[in-house]
């Protein structure tokens, strides 16, 4: 197995909406929050929208969806997380298949599956999500002895931050065996709010000694600044900072910082270099909802075939470049790109 993700599997629930939905439920465009008693509604009037689509979603699975698209290798990638036992769950699985991608859903029989509300006003996202059953994953699932061989086997893990809301349990445990077997684990920052609360904030302090590969964009980059006290701004700077926090590891910690439409920035063991991305025109832009995770997928993609940091760039940048021109994190047949 060459990649796994491990994360919290949602069905997006998309439309395009006016601002005045926003206002009505208090969301803001290009942010992603957990859903609280007054968002409930809102999924139901979703759902009635004559626009409405229905898409497989979740930010870890986004980025192993893309990265198996990217690959074209069957067999190349799994996902583990939690759903439940439903219609919508049916639906991942069988995004999941159609896609390629070995799903090892642990499935809760008492929950509905997650769902995510994601409002897009012009080209700008704004995601509201009902955790749900993604919210019940167990240690214990991904401890089960065929499993686990996953975990052992793999040569990269990946988590988006969002993770830490629901099983900091896996996150050590996956994170602990590549460090013991060699292999690579990657991270992401995801959200501000992920580091404004002390409990998962303390869940990326306690994993980054683990980290060979951590994600994140300028906001939330500027926001771990912020919770650390460092005072600064500049990014490159936190980017360095970043990549300096002590490895348990004996390889250097990279740090990949993008930027929407200016260069990401990479920082390896304190040096920085800047990768363009693509900059497409405005009328080519469809919806953005899903492009920091398929740049993420793209990157591991590249990763995977054992690529420098600048080519894994690239292709992030091409996989980024084409999911921006459809609705949500979908993608046509097969990658017009060359590792």
């Amino acid at each position: 197995m060459a990649l796994l993700g491990m994360g919290n599997p949602l069905l997006d629930i998309s439309a395009e909406v006016d601002q005045k939905l926003l206002e009505k439920y208090e969301l803001k465009a290009g942010d992603a929050i957990l859903a609280e008693e007054k968002h409930q509604p809102l999924f139901g009037e979703m759902t009635k929208m004559g626009n409405v689509q229905y898409i497989a979603g979740g930010a870890t699975q986004n980025t192993i969806r893309v990265a198996q698209w990217m690959l074209q290798q069957p067999g190349a990638t799994a996902y583990m997380g939690c759903i439940g036992k439903d219609e919508n769950g049916e639906k991942l699985q069988k995004a999941c298949s159609t896609d390629g991608v070995k799903a090892l859903y642990m499935v809760d029989s008492a929950t509905p599956t997650g769902v995510c509300a994601t409002l897009i006003t012009g080209i700008e996202r704004s995601l509201c999500t009902n955790l749900n059953a993604a919210n019940n994953y167990k240690v214990e699932h991904c401890k089960a002895p065929a499993n686990w061989q996953v975990i052992q086997s793999a040569k990269i893990i990946y988590s988006a931050g969002f993770f830490a809301t629901v099983s900091p349990d896996a996150i050590k445990a996956a994170s602990a065996e590549k460090a013991k077997d060699g292999g690579i684990y990657c991270m992401n920052l995801s959200a501000p709010f992920l580091m404004q609360v002390p409990p998962f904030k303390a869940v990326f302090v306690e994993t980054l000694p683990y980290v060979d590969f951590l994600f994140g964009n300028e906001t939330e980059a500027l926001t771990w600044a912020e919770t650390e006290g460092w005072e600064s701004t500049d990014i490159k700077f936190i980017a360095t900072r970043l990549s300096l926090i002590p490895s348990a590891k004996s390889q250097k910690r990279t740090v990949v910082i993008t930027q929407g439409s200016d260069p990401t920035i990479v920082c390896v063991n304190g040096q920085i270099s800047e990768h363009p991305i693509l900059v497409l025109p405005k009328e080519k832009l469809v919806d953005t909802n899903g492009a920091g995770d398929s740049y993420v997928g793209g990157f591991l993609a590249g990763l995977v075939k054992g690529l420098p940091a600048e080519e894994c760039c690239k292709a992030g940048a091409y996989a980024a470049s084409v999911i921006v021109q459809q609705s949500g994190c979908t993608f046509p047949a097969k990658p017009d790109y060359k590792f």
